[in-house]
């Protein structure tokens, strides 16, 4: 079992930038890879970004590419994601999620293993 809890959402501007980060207790953090989702009212769960257990692989939906960047510190038991030049349509709870393996990144929720509670995230125009 892992518990993961979320940081750093808020209300930022078009174009401005936020981190999140996402803290895990519990089993061993270095044996899962990790994942970003985020849900709106109309969508549920959509990949935004992930990384292996070593976070030397990353993948990253197309929406984001090139704006968002995931990270962890296994040392810290923490996954990050820097998002820049913020855009209205990135407004969404925004959950990390923990995936059971040693395999890469996986953009599938059902393959995630435990998540977090979410973090508000709503950009401004």
């Amino acid at each position: 079992q892992v518990q993961l809890a979320e940081a750093g959402g808020g209300l930022v501007q078009s174009g401005g930038s936020l981190r999140l980060s996402c803290t895990a207790s519990g089993r061993d953090f270095t044996n899962y890879a990790m994942g970003w989702f985020r849900q709106t009212p109309r969508t549920r769960h959509d990949f935004v970004a992930a990384v292996d257990w070593r976070g030397l692989t990353t993948g990253y939906a197309d929406s984001v590419r090139g704006r968002f960047t995931i990270s962890r510190d296994n040392a810290k038991n923490t996954v990050y994601m820097q998002m820049d030049n913020l855009k209205s349509e990135d407004t969404a709870v925004y959950y990390c999620a923990a995936d059971w393996s040693l395999s890469g990144p996986k953009g599938d929720p059902h393959e995630y293993d435990f998540w977090g509670q979410g973090t508000q995230v709503t950009v401004s125009s």
